[in-house]
This record gives structure tokens, sequence and C-alpha cells, in this order.
């Protein structure tokens, strides 16, 4: 399995002969240029989509388009865009779970907010969540964009994931001794990559307050386009 940043909360997990890509932001990153776009979503089978902030969600409808992919997603969303947008989409909720071939998808609870801005105003977008990906004999938890919560206690004993996508940046999200404070207490991570910091001086720029409360994790910061081989 591999695992790539694509900046900010964005991920490519290449895994099982698929390639998820969660919450991509192209337009406008800070941290990826226009000339790593194509890279970045080359064979791209799913878009898995957390919560709609512009920052999530700028590029999920083009993006679904162009590659002619299904938006992976809270049921509720989903079924509005398949209706209005003429997107294939696969929306399941919760507790639930799918298969993409040989990867199972389980959406948990995250702690955050799910609105998107329309010409009178904001309006809901579903609710927001995280993902427990499992592949290849590995369990991937991709918190999305979270503060620390209770539901990490049983996220943590059901599904026992061996790593940890956890956002991290601070102001809108867990900072890093948030971070730090959940993976030791809810986890038994054996990797940990941080996301959601480093896009702009608003959040965190380094790991290094997590990299220091888990000495006997693995805490890898990511670099944009440089895989994770997990």
């Amino acid at each position: 399995m591999n695992i790539i940043w694509l900046g900010h909360g964005s991920f490519r997990i290449e895994t099982a002969g698929q390639v998820l890509l969660i919450d991509p932001w192209l337009t406008g990153n800070p941290m990826l240029s226009a000339d790593q776009h194509a890279e970045a979503i080359t064979g791209a089978t799913h878009i898995l989509l957390t919560h709609t902030h512009f920052d999530h969600v700028a590029d999920v409808l083009g993006l679904a388009r162009q590659l002619n992919v299904p938006v992976v997603g809270q049921y509720d969303l989903m079924g509005y865009w398949a209706e209005k947008e003429g997107i294939d989409t696969i929306g399941f909720n919760k507790g639930g779970s799918v298969d993409l071939g040989d990867v199972a998808v389980s959406m948990v609870p995250a702690s955050h907010s799910s609105t998107f801005q329309m010409d009178d105003g904001l309006r809901t977008g579903g609710s927001e969540v995280g993902f427990v990906i499992q592949s290849e004999g590995k369990t991937v938890y991709v918190s999305g964009d979270t503060g620390i919560m209770a539901d990490m206690d049983w996220i943590g004993d059901f599904y026992k994931p061996d790593v940890g996508i956890l956002s991290a940046g601070g102001h809108f999200t867990m900072d890093m001794k948030g971070a730090a404070y959940a993976a030791k207490r809810y986890f038994n991570f054996k990797t940990v990559i941080p996301c959601h910091y480093r896009t702009f001086p608003l959040l965190e720029q380094n790991a290094e307050v997590l990299k220091d409360s888990l000495p006997n994790v693995s805490v890898i910061e990511p670099e944009v386009l440089v895989a994770i081989k997990v």
C-alpha cells in the first residue's frame, strides 16, 4: 500500500489495484503546483469525501466527471449529487462499510462541520466523517477534519488500525498536541501521518510535538507526491 500526500488534507492511496483519492484539493492548493495535478490524479478509481469545506470538495465534482469515477461518501450528499449533478456515487453512512474491489472502506464519525457556500449563504453538505480503510493486511484510519472525540475509543478498539492519518494543524482541527493525546489514549498505531498542516501560516508548520510525544510510533511527516509504503 502506498500513501501519497497531495498537500493539506488530500491523499492518494494505491492499494489492491485501486487508487483512492481522498478529499482531492487541486485548485488553489498552495502545496500542490499545477504541473503536479496530473500525477496526483492519474489512474484514480474512486474519490472519497469526508466533508464539504472548500479545501476538501472544491475539485470533487469536476474530477468525478473528468476521470469518470464514483464519489464515495455520506449518503445524503451522494444521493443529492447523483440526482442533481448526474455523477456516479456510492453513498453510505456512519457505521457502514463498502467494498471497492478488494478494499474495504468503513465510515466512522468525525467531530467538525460540513458546509459549503451558495449565493444565498452557507448550506449543510451531509455530515463530516472519517474512514477506516482495510486492504493488503493493513488497516488505516483517516480521521478527516476532527477534534478529539470519545468515538475514537471504539474506533481504535473495534478496527485496531495500524496507521493513523490524523488532522493535526490546529485552529480548525486537532493540533499536534491533541493528535498525540488521541493517538496515545485511543489507538495503538505503528505509523502516524499528520495532515491538514503547513498549508497556511495559521496552521502548525511541523510535527515535532507529535514526534516527541509518540517515541514508540513511526511519525512520518509526508512530502507531496512522495509515496509512504506501509
